[in-house]
């Protein structure tokens, strides 16, 4: 090493001046207070320095300077020979990571951290591995005699057991140079003496030592007394020439050149151990708020509960709809006359038009029907019900399956018949107390019909009409002795694939068109009534959801509320993480980690909560099905509420000035 590359100083302040306020003087704000006027300094790698001044000199402020913590106002800062000026946040706190290490007066320690976790802060954003930096840590604070001290927290160690804590904390990457502010000014003569020896015993080993006090026994100690006084130095006890370099077993200095490239060496497992990390502080921190955080948990857990609980509801009541719609036929089309000829029932579409729409791809079936109301009547009892003529198909076309006895057959509408089957209403209210209705004959007019069978409950389709109180007879019976017409009244169409129905029913349309020349016929399916049923179904399970997620906004504000609460008692935690070296991302990433936390456990309570109700209501009866899918949307929208609603807090806990937060109670 050559001798001028010896009086290259490690720290070079070229009339540096640093001033506050002044910003707003027209609009009736604060003059500008200049603290600092003209700072030139050179500290050389080594050195044990101490600035020394009353309170309010400016010594406090040099410091922040000194550590860039704060910038100046004017003049240059040079650092290891290059200018510090263009650096910005983040490329400032590398530095401070890498290059100092920080001893105040009120130890600064994060309350809810361990001894040996508060040690590790530094490594934590410097990118070192877990179980390296817990082996330095443990290391560390067993050389200064906290062995015993590991899993102690601020609150259970003595004051300068709290100092010594935070000297193993400048050391832990490194602390190539220590800036100490009044380390001793909150301790007794004992343990004043003891943080003096270990100053001076770094000294020696190498570490350049700044140390600000205004106590003059204690700046005599130092090797080089700066005295500052109104913002200037007015006095400085440096030698001639500079010391020697010493401690050639410390690190290099860093070198700005190259800032911020060693942790970025391995991304994506220093991303891994960043949010980690902050996961386990943040998880520590609402456990020991934990009433607080139950309180913010609140309003997720309800949320996501009743957003489970509404779609399940939805989706349940909704099949249930579909279910007994089905029971009509959801791949049925319906196709009846209109217009003149409708005063004439079923004159406009013949046996030939059926014939020809049978042939139509996708149409599996055409059923014919004639209807109408006749006097039924069973020995003194007579009741006027809706009397259909079908084909023997009906059950398996419409799903309708027998509660007794059995259905006309084919041979039966052949052949004429006089066979007929009571609907399940029918059979109750035309044979009171007969248990067997099948084998009885009902008259209408004066026509005998023997009973076959009776249909199970069906229900109605709309309210015109009840579908169990009506009498089936076979079609060309029902045409021939009952109504005296061949040609149905409305035609039932059985298409064997539903998603092409609409475009079945346009074939339909298109042929009778082609046949009669007129529309003198419509048609419509059942799939659109089942649809359309859905869809109010769907759209009132959509609003009960939409109150449910009310509760997620809520609890989402709750949040946000709660972080910034957080942001403000955790202020100087901020300044101490900023001043160890964390960057604004780093700051950001453990606010938005405690936020998402909170939403994650929230939300998993919610889920947990509405399969709990959920299984509740299935006990009671309520139609209910689960869907993994609005259960991961629910959970996935907590998770989203705590990253929106995170955000600003986090954002302004990353915006906060080092020296300020330093400074907050």
């Amino acid at each position: 090493m050559t001798s001028s590359e010896k009086r290259i100083p490690l720290i070079a302040l070229d009339n540096i001046r640093k001033s506050y306020g002044g910003h707003d003087v027209g609009q009736g704000g604060p003059p500008a207070v200049e603290v600092l006027r003209g700072i030139s300094l050179d500290i050389y790698a080594g050195e044990f320095v101490a600035i020394v001044g009353a309170s309010g000199s400016g010594k406090s402020t040099l410091m922040n300077l000194l550590g860039c913590l704060d910038r100046p106002s004017a003049g240059a800062y040079r650092f290891n020979g290059e200018d510090v000026s263009s650096l910005d946040a983040d490329q400032l706190a590398w530095l401070r990571r890498e290059a100092f290490g920080f001893v105040f007066q009120g130890y600064h320690l994060i309350a809810t951290e361990s001894s040996c976790e508060n040690v590790e802060v530094p490594a934590v954003y410097a990118g070192i591995p877990e179980r390296e930096r817990r082996q330095r840590a443990s290391a560390l604070l067993t050389r200064l005699g906290l062995g015993d001290r590991l899993d102690h927290r601020p609150h259970q160690l003595s004051g300068g057991q709290q100092q010594r804590v935070s000297i193993a904390r400048a050391l832990m990457n490194g602390g190539r140079i220590i800036l100490a502010d009044e380390p001793t000014g909150a301790l007794d003569s004992s343990s004043g003496a003891e943080v003096m020896k270990l100053l001076n015993e770094l000294a020696d080993a190498g570490h350049t030592i700044i140390l600000i006090t205004h106590d003059r026994k204690v700046a005599a100690q130092a090797r080089r007394v700066i005295e500052v006084s109104d913002g200037r130095i007015i006095a400085d006890s440096a030698a001639a020439q500079p010391p020697l370099l010493t401690g050639a077993q410390l690190p290099p200095m860093p070198d700005l050149r190259n800032r911020g490239s060693t942790p970025d060496q391995d991304a994506s497992r220093l991303l891994f151990e960043d949010i980690r990390e902050a996961a386990r502080a943040a998880w520590r921190v609402m456990w020991i708020n934990r009433f607080r955080t139950g309180l913010t948990l609140l309003g997720i857990v309800i949320g996501v509960a009743s957003v489970i609980v509404m779609l399940a509801i939805g989706l349940g009541t909704r099949q249930q709809v579909v279910e007994q719609l089905g029971k009509f036929g959801s791949n049925l089309m319906y196709m009846a006359a209109i217009g003149e000829s409708s005063r004439i029932p079923g004159r406009s579409i013949t046996l030939q038009d059926l014939e020809a729409v049978s042939e139509i791809p996708n149409i599996v079936h055409v059923l014919p029907n004639v209807t109408g109301n006749k006097v039924v009547r069973y020995g003194n009892q007579d009741i006027q019900t809706y009397v259909r003529g079908t084909g023997a198909a009906l059950p398996a076309i419409q799903t309708w399956p027998l509660a007794r006895g059995a259905f006309f057959t084919a041979g039966d509408e052949r052949e004429l018949a006089s066979v007929a089957v009571l609907g399940h209403k029918l059979a109750r209210e035309l044979m009171p107390g007969v248990d067997d209705p099948v084998g009885r004959t009902v008259l209408i007019g004066n026509v005998p019909f023997q009973v076959v069978g009776v249909m199970s409950q069906k229900g109605a389709l709309t309210g015109d009409r009840d579908e169990d109180n009506l009498l089936i007879l076979p079609f060309s019976t029902a045409g021939v002795k009952v109504f005296g017409q061949r040609e149905p009244t409305y035609t039932v169409l059985a298409v064997a694939d539903v998603g092409r129905i609409q475009r079945t029913q346009e074939q339909v349309e298109a042929l009778l068109l082609e046949r009669h020349g007129i529309r003198d016929f419509s048609i419509g399916n059942a799939a659109a009534s089942i649809a359309a049923e859905a869809k109010t179904r769907d759209t009132m399970t959509l609003m009960l959801s939409l109150v449910a997620a009310v509760s997620l906004l809520v609890g989402g504000i709750g949040v946000m509320n709660v972080m910034l609460m957080t942001v403000r008692e955790r202020t100087r935690e901020i300044g101490i993480r900023l001043a160890t070296g964390a960057r604004q991302r780093d700051i950001m990433r453990q606010f938005l980690t405690e936020a998402v936390l909170v939403t994650i456990v929230g939300g998993s309570a919610g889920v947990v909560l509405g399969l709990l109700v959920g299984a509740g209501l299935i006990a009671a009866g309520a139609p209910v099905i689960f869907s993994l899918t609005s259960m991961l949307a629910a959970f996935g929208c907590s998770v989203a509420t705590g990253l929106i609603f995170g955000f600003m807090p986090a954002k302004k806990a990353a915006r906060l000035d080092p020296v300020v937060a330093l400074t907050s109670e």
